[in-house]
């Protein structure tokens, strides 16, 4: 005859402390994403998963929380799902309904989404990644679910760049070039200032799925940087990237306020209590430090600030 094994997770704790997130990390899962008209897209994801626990309790139920993160994510890969962050909603559901002693429930998701484009010039084809941010909470007043992403480009220095013009424009008056002549090319041709990689990070969470498109969410994030970057390259590509990118340099600071201008542009239909994340991170190239930029707003309190009513 078997005999109860003891729940040692219920007993009390030596210092009744309650938790915000307990949980497991790590969870790599396979995610099947339907497309209409197209074979389905699927994405190696990794998973985090957490619920609150409070001070009376000395553990969670670990087994059970990937028990519910098993059911659905293979429910999900064998049904197709359209958004990753309704994947995120149904588990977070899931869990806090499993777990009768908390008030919280929290599924965080990353995959590496890989998408096909052409090069900007010599139109060579090629692949461009980026990566998917999607989360959901749930609470007994409902549950709110994020979708963003985070990608890579390429940012040029303006004060360096304006270093460069300023010689430029002194080197080309030693040489007796007419003042209208120097200011014509100048305008034309851009100078040379440092470059460094960025990465761009665009999220927007709402109550319930974010009427969003994750396709936009990358094309607004990519084109907040000077410049898109491409995996493959021939020389007319490098030349058009290159001068694209001098000819719009920015700032980290620039390229997160391009992510918000960008967010309230395209995504006119949210209401005005989503919130938007935005962040902008650059590998320096000339220092042993990163530029770093963010911000997380209402789209509401974006709009005003765009419109000048703030």
């Amino acid at each position: 005859m078997s005999h109860q094994l003891p729940d040692v997770q219920a007993t009390q704790p030596d210092v009744a402390v309650g938790l915000s997130q307990v949980g497991v990390t790590g969870v790599e899962k396979l995610v099947k994403l339907a497309r209409e008209d197209k074979r389905p897209i699927v994405l190696m994801a990794e998973f985090e998963v957490f619920v609150d626990l409070p001070g009376g309790r000395k553990g969670i139920d670990m087994s059970r929380n990937m028990e519910v993160i098993d059911e659905i994510l293979e429910e999900t890969t064998e049904a197709e799902a359209y958004r990753v962050e309704d994947v995120c909603g149904e588990a977070a559901e899931r869990l806090l309904s499993k777990h009768d002693y908390t008030s919280t429930a929290t599924v965080e998701m990353t995959a590496d989404l890989v998408t096909k484009e052409e090069t900007p010039a010599s139109g060579k084809p090629t692949q461009n990644t980026a990566t998917i941010i999607a989360s959901a909470t749930a609470t007994d007043d409902g549950t709110h679910e994020e979708i963003g992403a985070e990608v890579t480009g390429m940012t040029v220095c303006p004060c360096s760049q304006g270093m460069s013009e300023s010689r430029a424009r002194e080197k080309l008056q030693e040489l007796d070039v007419e003042r209208e002549v120097i200011d014509e090319f100048l305008d034309t041709v851009p100078q040379p200032g440092h470059s460094q990689r960025g990465h761009a990070t665009l999220t927007i969470t709402s109550e319930g799925s974010p009427d969003v498109d994750l396709g936009d969410i990358i094309d607004i994030a990519r084109d907040a940087m000077s410049a898109r970057i491409y995996n493959m390259a021939k020389r007319p590509d490098e030349d058009h990237m290159t001068f694209a990118a001098h000819s719009d340099a920015k700032f980290v600071e620039d390229c997160v306020r391009s992510l918000a201008e960008g967010a309230v542009e395209q995504f006119d239909q949210l209401s005005d209590d989503a919130v938007v994340y935005i962040r902008q991170s650059n590998d320096e190239s000339i220092h042993q430090h990163n530029a770093h930029a963010e911000r997380e707003v209402t789209i509401g309190q974006l709009r005003a600030e765009l419109n000048g009513t703030a």
